[in-house]
């Protein structure tokens, strides 16, 4: 198989594990047992795929949250809300870290405002 394929499925195995432990922490119904039995399982999913080298900071960080989510499953507090929150922040410092790569054009940039100095 393609290197270039394999990647591609390294990648999103890895942001579906994201996406899915992140709806699990967020659920209202947030139950622990549940919780650590649907993050063996999607890990499992991580298993299955050919590790491949990551090169992009973002990518390295989605492998980090993933080591991260599956060490704190294994050592954890008895109410597990430090951990949640902790998720809930590396999760959106994920979302940061990905969407910083965006660029948008400044429009307009000759009409802005010049007040002389």
């Amino acid at each position: 198989m393609n290197e270039k394929v394999l990647r591609i499925k390294y990648i999103r195995v890895l942001e579906k594990f994201l996406t899915r432990s992140v709806a699990l922490v967020k659920n209202p119904d947030f139950d622990l047992d549940n919780f650590k039995l649907n993050i063996d399982r999607y890990y499992e999913d991580i298993t299955k795929v050919k590790a491949v080298r990551l090169d992009s900071q973002y990518h390295k960080k989605l492998q980090d949250y993933v080591n991260l989510v599956l060490q704190f499953t294994q050592n954890h507090s008895k109410t597990f809300e430090d951990e949640k929150q902790l998720f809930l922040k590396e999760a959106n410092l994920l979302h940061k870290e990905k969407n910083k790569s965006t660029y948008k054009k400044d429009k307009h940039r000759k009409r802005s405002f010049n007040d002389g100095y």
